[in-house]
This record gives C-alpha cells, sequence and structure tokens, in this order.
C-alpha cells in the first residue's frame, strides 16, 4: 500500500523547468496528454519568481501549485492530499539531479528528461537516491517507445538476425554548425560546460544513439574508442564525434554524432546485422523498419502492417499509413511510465511488458559520455565504462 493507493484518475503531474520560451517542456507536456494518462497540477517552472508564475498563468496553473523553486514544490506537494504523484524534470542537465533527489525522497515519482545529468559523479550521487526510494524513475530517451524499435527488438530477442556482428547508429544535425545567436537559449546552455557538463554532441544527441543501440541489441558494451572535435570556433565542447564499440559478444559497431553536419536536420539512424540478417530503421520516416534475411530480398515492415509483432502493436495508436512520429514515441515512454505508476498505487510490480529507460540507462549514458572524453584526451585509446 502506498501513499497514493486511495487514489483514482488521471495521475497527477508536477514539471520542474519548462517555462516560457522552452521547447522540451511543450513536448512533455504534449506527450503526457495523449493519451490522458495525467494531469499538469504544479509546477515550479522557472528559475525566476516572474517568469514562474507568468508561465504556470499562461498553463492554467492554480497559482497556489506554481512554485518559485523545486525544493518548496517538493515539500508542499508531499504534504498535500492531493499532491502530485509524479513530476517531470525538464531543465538544463546541470539541475537534474539536485531537483530528482528532492521528490525522490519524498516518494514522489520522477520523470526526467536525458542526459541524466551533467556529470558522473552526480549521476551516481542520483541512482543512489534513486536505490533508497520508492518511487520510481523514468528517463525519457524517446526514441525507445517509437513501435518499430520495438519490432526490432523483439527481432533481434527471437534470433531472427542470428548472432549480432555489427552496429551501426548515427546521429547527425546541422543546428550548430556555426556559433548561435546570443538569445539563442537552446544553444547557449548545450555548448555551456557548466550546465550541458562534459559532452556537447555526445551528451545531447550521442547518448541517445548509444541508448538506442544498446535498448534495440541488448548487448553490453565492453569498451570503446572515440575521436571527438569541437569545430566551430571557441565552443569548449565537442560537436561532432566517431565512436568505435566493442560489445560483449564480438559485436562491433561505430556511432557519429555531429551537430556540425550540414544538411542533416534529425538523422538518427540505426542498422543491425546479424549471421541470418539485417535491420535498418531511420527516425526521420520512424513507420518503417527494412529487414533482409539472408539471402532473400529486402522486406519492409511498416507500423501496424502486415508482418509486425505484439511488441510494435502495444504502442501504436492508429491503424497503418498514418504517420507515428516524435511526440507519440515521446507520449509511449510516459504512458509506459503511468502502466507502471497505476501498478504502484496498489503495491504492485511493474506490469510485464511495460518497457521505459530507468537510473540504470541514464547512470550508463553519462558514463557512455565519460568514457568518450578519456578516450578522446588519450588521442582515441580503447577504454571500458567506469
Amino acid at each position: 500500500m502506498t501513499k497514493f493507493a486511495d487514489r483514482t484518475g488521471p495521475i497527477r503531474l508536477g514539471m520542474v523547468g519548462g517555462g516560457q520560451g522552452a521547447f522540451i517542456g511543450g513536448v512533455h507536456r504534449i506527450a503526457s496528454r495523449i493519451d490522458g494518462e495525467y494531469t499538469l497540477t504544479a509546477g515550479a517552472l522557472s528559475s525566476t519568481p516572474e517568469k514562474a508564475q507568468a508561465s504556470a498563468a499562461d498553463l492554467g496553473l492554480d497559482p497556489s501549485r506554481s512554485y518559485d523553486d523545486f525544493k518548496a514544490m517538493a515539500m508542499r506537494e508531499a504534504r498535500l492530499k492531493d499532491g502530485i504523484e509524479a513530476v517531470a524534470i525538464v531543465t538544463p542537465n546541470h539541475m537534474h539531479a539536485a531537483a530528482a533527489i528532492e521528490f525522490l525522497k519524498r516518494g514522489i515519482h520522477v520523470i526526467c528528461d536525458k542526459p541524466l545529468t551533467s556529470t558522473l559523479a552526480e549521476a551516481r550521487k542520483l541512482a543512489r537516491a534513486a536505490e533508497k526510494s520508492d518511487a520510481l524513475f523514468v528517463l525519457t530517451h524517446n526514441y525507445t517507445g517509437y513501435p518499430m524499435i520495438r519490432q526490432a527488438r523483439a527481432m533481434i530477442e527471437a534470433g531472427e538476425l542470428g548472432r549480432i556482428r555489427v552496429v551501426q547508429v548515427e546521429y547527425p544535425q546541422d543546428w550548430l554548425a556555426e556559433a548561435p545567436a546570443p538569445d539563442n537559449k537552446q544553444a547557449a546552455w548545450r555548448t555551456d560546460p557548466e550546465k550541458s557538463g562534459a559532452g556537447g554532441s555526445t551528451g545531447d544527441i550521442g547518448t541517445h544513439a548509444f541508448n538506442l543501440a544498446r535498448f534495440v541489441t541488448q548487448l553490453p558494451l565492453h569498451s570503446l574508442a572515440a575521436d571527438l572535435d569541437h569545430f566551430v570556433d571557441g565552443r569548449t565542447l565537442d560537436d561532432n564525434a566517431h565512436v568505435m564499440l566493442r560489445f560483449d559478444g564480438g559485436a562491433k559497431g561505430m556511432l557519429w554524432c555531429s551537430q556540425v553536419a550540414v544538411g542533416n536536420e534529425n538523422g538518427l539512424r540505426l542498422r543491425v546485422y546479424g549471421d541470418k540478417g539485417g535491420v535498418e530503421w531511420t527516425q526521420e520516416n520512424p513507420t518503417n523498419l527494412w529487414f533482409t534475411p539472408l539471402g532473400e530480398p529486402k522486406r519492409l515492415l511498416t507500423r501496424a502492417g502486415a508482418g509486425t509483432g505484439d511488441a510494435a502493436a502495444r504502442v501504436s495508436r492508429i491503424p497503418a499509413g498514418h504517420p507515428e512520429g516524435y511526440l507519440e514515441g515521446f507520449a509511449n515512454i510516459y504512458t509506459e511510465a503511468a502502466r507502471a505508476i497505476r501498478a504502484h498505487r496498489n503495491g504492485a510490480p511493474v506490469p510485464d511488458g511495460v518497457m521505459f529507460p530507468t537510473i540504470d540507462d541514464g547512470l550508463e549514458g553519462m558514463a557512455f559520455i565519460d568514457a568518450c572524453v578519456r578516450s578522446s584526451k588519450r588521442d582515441g585509446a580503447w577504454v571500458t565504462l567506469s
């Protein structure tokens, strides 16, 4: 039995960050609403009190549930009979750990944007807090929510590709190909090591690519060798990375992430090849998965179409031919989290089949960034995750 066991209806959600002008906060709010599982009830939406109140007013929040800081929000909401059950943390990376810990220690579930924190030391501290807490911790690596990514994982798990040999994943963008304008807030904090952490492109999008490869193949990483660059003058964090990967069991991989690849918008792409076949998927055409059995013609599998299975179906909403993409993938993470939270209300375990990135995935992502930086400083030496 939990403090929320007698509650029914939508899950009461709070938000830290995501005020006026913030891109990812809006994405989280949309994702939480798509399946009607949550209602936004409270928020500490900005580090500036005036902006926090104005942002709350824009969203129609009760003024008494708008807070000037996340600690005051955590303390009061934990005491209220109708206090929040979960909180979405959508701040810059350097604020994730402190905010998450305040809610975890009060039994409030945390849904946190990626990467987990700004440093590996912070990530470990947060992981210890999550382990001590009865609350759930969900990390929004949203691409794991795409139906055809679930399909690819299920096919590999079923042995349809055979023994995995090669994993190639890339995530090129071009939005930081030159120094951003001073008023570009999204670029400003992502290129600031004090707020973003040690990784630039590796932290912002490289962690997505790494997480996707790990999620689909389920192969633990043995070691990596990285070559990081910051091509734009005056930039101190990497804006391009080439990483070679060695997985347990002998599979080899390559990861490329770049935010200076002119002509690319959001080019996340995954290719996995085994001794019986291969699969290919691209985020910009997410409803398609190409599957090629060895010695046979290439086959196109489509979301909710013929040849797909239960893993994709359970996170699909509409018939085949109607595109589902970024927002729906994000919503799938929120809805999977809601299923786990509802079970938690009744003291039950996470239901079978429910799947979402956890604190362990976040910790591994931070270890990936740390290993890339260490390897690059040693001229691309092979290193293990610490």
